[in-house]
This record gives C-alpha cells, sequence and structure tokens, in this order.
C-alpha cells in the first residue's frame, strides 16, 4: 500500500517531458522556435508550450503570427534575459487591479506608437544591469514590511500627578 501511495504520489508530481522527436509534426511546426532550446526545458515548461501548441488552430491567424513572433524573440533571450522576464511577469502579476490597469493602459500607448518612434525610445532605454561572468546572483535586499494605513491613534490620557501620602 506504501509503495502504490508513493508511486501515485510521484505520478502526481512527475510531468511528461517529451523530446523534440517525441513531438507530433503539428507540434513540432508550431513550436519550431523552440528548437533549439526544447530538450533543455523542464517538463512544465514543456507542457505549457505544448498546452499552447494544442490550441493553437483554434486562434485567429493574427494571434498566431503574434504568438509564433514572441516565441522567436523568447528563443533569442538569454538565460540570464529570461529570467528577469520571468521576475517582471511575476511582478507585474502581484499588482493590485488599479496598478495593472495603468500598466496595460501604457503599455497600449507604448504598442499604437510608430516603429520609429519605439526605437528612438529603445535606444534611450538604460541597458539592464549587466553581471560578470560566473557571478551568483545576489538577492534583492529585504524590503520592510508595509503595514496596512491604520486611523491615527487617539492621544494618550493625561497622567495624574503621583498621590502623596
Amino acid at each position: 500500500m506504501l509503495a502504490l501511495a508513493a508511486t501515485a504520489a510521484h505520478g502526481q508530481i512527475t510531468l511528461k517531458s517529451p523530446s523534440w522527436g517525441e513531438l507530433t509534426e503539428s507540434d513540432r511546426r508550431v513550436l519550431a522556435p523552440l528548437q533549439s532550446d526544447w530538450n533543455n526545458l523542464d517538463g512544465q515548461r514543456k507542457q505549457k508550450w505544448l498546452g499552447l501548441a494544442k490550441r493553437y488552430p483554434t486562434l485567429q491567424p493574427d494571434e498566431q503570427q503574434r504568438i509564433q513572433t514572441q516565441m522567436q524573440e523568447w528563443s533569442r533571450l538569454t538565460p540570464d534575459q529570461r529570467n528577469a522576464a520571468r521576475e517582471r511577469y511575476k511582478s507585474l502579476k502581484s499588482l493590485p487591479p488599479d496598478k495593472k490597469d495603468a500598466v496595460r493602459e501604457k503599455w497600449q500607448e507604448y504598442q499604437n506608437l510608430p516603429p520609429d518612434k519605439k526605437r528612438e525610445l529603445a535606444a534611450k532605454a538604460p541597458p539592464p544591469p549587466s553581471k560578470p561572468a560566473g557571478s551568483a546572483r545576489t538577492p534583492a535586499p529585504p524590503q520592510p514590511a508595509r503595514t496596512p494605513a491604520r486611523p491615527a491613534a487617539a492621544p494618550p490620557a493625561p497622567v495624574p500627578p503621583p498621590l502623596t501620602p
């Protein structure tokens, strides 16, 4: 019984991680920009990409093109750039709804700019901080915990003078 439980638990943790050659022709066509990295991806990432490949035929042509472009751009990123992108995504995902809306609005404004203006802005953007080769990633310093705003406390009551016998 214990062996069965361990096997069941192991089955829930282990994700199918097919090699590039094990993918269907259709999946390979959709995921072609990821071919050079595919066999180095972990099972969870492969499953996410395979889920996208399965949905791909149902998407509108413009959405398919957007996804292909994003995969091509992603495949050109270095591992450090990918990690930075993942961190940005996580931080954006944890924003409160009003801040998310503001970010979306700014992004939409950027998307509506003409290509030459985008290039101009990209040229002005400060380069991402670079690390010397082989250096360990240093964690960000801990931030002080934010406490929710509280109403101002009433001033302390005056202390009466000591009683004398």
